[in-house]
C-alpha cells in the first residue's frame, strides 16, 4: 500500500506541482539568448516535446520501481527518477521563459508510460533494465536531433539539452551495469513507433 501511495504521489507531483531541480540549470552565463519570434516558437515546440519526455521518464521509473521486488533495483529506479526531476524542472522553466505551455496531453502521456513501465517490470528485472537501456538510447538520438534543429542562438535551450543527453547516456550505462539484457528488434521498433507518435503530437498540442 505504501508503494502504491508513493506512486500516486509521484504522478500528482509530476503532473500538477512545480518541479524543483537539485542541480542548477546548465545555462552558460554570458551566453545571452536572442531569438526572433519564429525561432522562439520553434524552440518552444522542441522544448515542449522534451518536457513530455521527462514526464514519461517519471512515469516509467516510478512504475518500474513499483513492479520490482528487488529493493536494490527499486532504489536504482527511484534514484534515476530523482535525477530526471532536474530535467523536468529545467524544461518546464525554459518553456515559461519562451512564453509557451507544456503539452495539454501530459496526463495521457504519463498514463501510457506508466503502463509500459509496469509491463516491462512484470516481465522481469533484466528485461525492465533492458527497457531502460533502449529508452535512453532512443532519447539520446532524439536529443541529438533537437541539438541539430534548435536555433543556433538559443544558448539556453541548447545547454539544457546537452546536459540532458549526457545524463541519459549515464542512465543507460548504469542499467547495463545492473544486468540489463538487449531487447528484441520488434520491441525496439515498437518503442520507436510509440515515441514518434508522442513527439509528433506533443510538438503541437
Amino acid at each position: 500500500m505504501d508503494r502504491l501511495l508513493g506512486a500516486a504521489d509521484s504522478a500528482l507531483k509530476t503532473l500538477f506541482a512545480k518541479p524543483r531541480a537539485a542541480r542548477p540549470c546548465p545555462v552558460v552565463p554570458g551566453d545571452e539568448t536572442r531569438l526572433a519570434e519564429n525561432e522562439k516558437r520553434h524552440a518552444a515546440a522542441l522544448m515542449r516535446v522534451n518536457h513530455v519526455g521527462e514526464v514519461c521518464a517519471q512515469a516509467l521509473y516510478t512504475a518500474q520501481a513499483l513492479a520490482t521486488s528487488d529493493p536494490t533495483l527499486r532504489r536504482h529506479f527511484q534514484k534515476a527518477a530523482a535525477e530526471e526531476t532536474d530535467h523536468l524542472a529545467w524544461t518546464a522553466d525554459r518553456l515559461a521563459e519562451l512564453d509557451a505551455r507544456p503539452s495539454l496531453l501530459n496526463p495521457l502521456w504519463y498514463a501510457g508510460a506508466f503502463g509500459l513501465g509496469l509491463v516491462a517490470g512484470r516481465l522481469g528485472d533484466r528485461i525492465s533494465l533492458g527497457f531502460v537501456v533502449e529508452t535512453e538510447k532512443q532519447v539520446e538520438a532524439h536529443l541529438q536531433g533537437h541539438l541539430d534543429r534548435l536555433p543556433a542562438g538559443d544558448h539556453a535551450s541548447r545547454a539544457i539539452v546537452v546536459q540532458m543527453k549526457e545524463d541519459e547516456a549515464e542512465h543507460a550505462a548504469q542499467a547495463l551495469q545492473a544486468g540489463a539484457i538487449e531487447l528484441p528488434a520488434p520491441a525496439k521498433a515498437l518503442m520507436r513507433a510509440a515515441a514518434k507518435v508522442m513527439t509528433t503530437t506533443a510538438h503541437y498540442i
